[in-house]
């Protein structure tokens, strides 16, 4: 009975890829551009149901030997559950048959020899191609498929037999949480990946408030009880507070005399010259962005090798979360100190949080 129930998981993801097919009266294979119907509810799904039925004998065995667990990176592992993980450009999720997939967000390719399947629109996919977001797709017999992780961070559903390899790129998630643990990143309300939202684009709100908190000073920010001269920032609100109190110290003028723009978009620059306003290289009185991150480099807040990726990225949260970490090393103007010690001064965070958020990145900076 154990395993009926663990097989359900599996057994509902046919059902979906039936319905879609059902018109399909002729024969086929995975070949075809569609599956036929005889075909999933025969050769394939008795196929996949007996690769399920390996796998929970197979998992039985470790139980009654007691040799299961850190299996993930090795020989795989199996979750007959959805099951969650964040990823970075170059790690790889590998699975066999009766594996399912689902990018929540970031992008992917998948390779394979035998086929796949794109559950959501009943199709065989083609090695080598891209997958689609929130599309489930399913690892079919005599098959092991690689999905590799192709952006730089991303969020990963998956089910059935899996195994990990990790690259060595840069650890965007291993920043963000150590950001976290420092009370420096909180993520937004998305209800995956953490919050953390690295696959999309920092807006100016969200560049204006990490910089409020780079500064040691949002419980001041969150006090503020004054109003902004901008139009398009709701009254009442946390962000009246973040926009007001930074408005009200000349950290921000805003994008206009009445108008903030809380929703358009960064770039590195931009989000540069706010680290810079907090290490005391610039002020609210530059309005002349096109040198600041040759100044960013020239003041040692980044490196060459971070210049020259800046200049040439797509500027999103995970390089938001990238540059606010290591600004942390960088020197405060003419005090003699770091901006990490700055803000331990301030009780930002604590001296066992930051030995805890260094112990999560172990990657080297570009």
């Amino acid at each position: 009975m154990k395993k009926k129930r663990l097989l359900l998981p599996a057994l509902c993801l046919l059902l979906p890829l039936v319905l879609m097919v059902s018109a399909l009266a002729a024969g086929g294979d995975l070949s075809d551009p569609l599956a036929s119907l005889s075909y999933l509810t025969g050769i394939f799904t008795d196929t996949v149901n007996k690769r399920v039925e390996e796998k929970l004998d197979a998992s039985d065995e470790e139980l009654l030997s007691g040799d299961l667990g850190n299996t993930a990176e090795s020989g795989g592992s199996f979750t007959a559950t959805w099951a969650e993980q964040r990823l970075k450009e170059g790690d790889i999720l590998s699975g066999t048959t009766g594996t399912s997939i689902m990018m929540l967000a970031g992008n992917a390719n998948v390779t394979f020899s035998g086929a796949v399947v794109d559950v959501t629109t009943g199709t065989a996919v083609t090695s080598g191609s891209a997958l689609t977001a929130n599309h489930r797709y399913l690892v079919a017999e005599d098959t092991t498929a690689a999905f590799t992780i192709t952006s730089k961070t991303a969020v990963v559903d998956y089910q059935g037999g899996y195994a990990f390899i990790y690259s060595s790129s840069t650890d965007y998630n291993a920043i963000a949480t150590a950001l976290k643990t420092l009370n420096l990143f909180k993520g937004s309300y998305t209800g995956y990946g953490s919050g953390y939202d690295l696959e999309v684009a920092p807006t100016r709100l969200q560049a204006l408030i990490m910089f409020i908190r780079v500064l040691g000073e949002e419980d001041a920010a969150l006090a503020y009880t004054g109003t902004t001269p901008f139009t398009d920032i709701a009254a009442g609100t946390q962000s009246e507070k973040y926009v007001g109190y930074a408005y009200s110290r000349g950290y921000t003028n805003g994008y206009s005399a009445t108008t903030f723009r809380p929703s358009q978009t960064v770039t590195a620059g931009q989000y540069m010259e706010f680290i810079l306003r907090a290490l005391g290289y610039s002020s609210s009185a530059n309005t002349d962005l096109s040198g600041t991150l040759n100044n960013a480099y020239v003041n040692g807040v980044i490196t060459a090798g971070e210049l020259a990726y800046l200049q040439n990225t797509t500027f999103l949260r995970a390089d938001l979360a990238y540059v606010s970490y290591y600004a942390l090393d960088a020197w405060v103007a003419g005090s003699g100190q770091t901006l990490r010690d700055t803000l331990m001064e301030k009780g930002t965070f604590t001296v066992a949080q930051d030995r805890a958020a260094a112990a999560l990145v172990t990657g080297v900076r570009k």
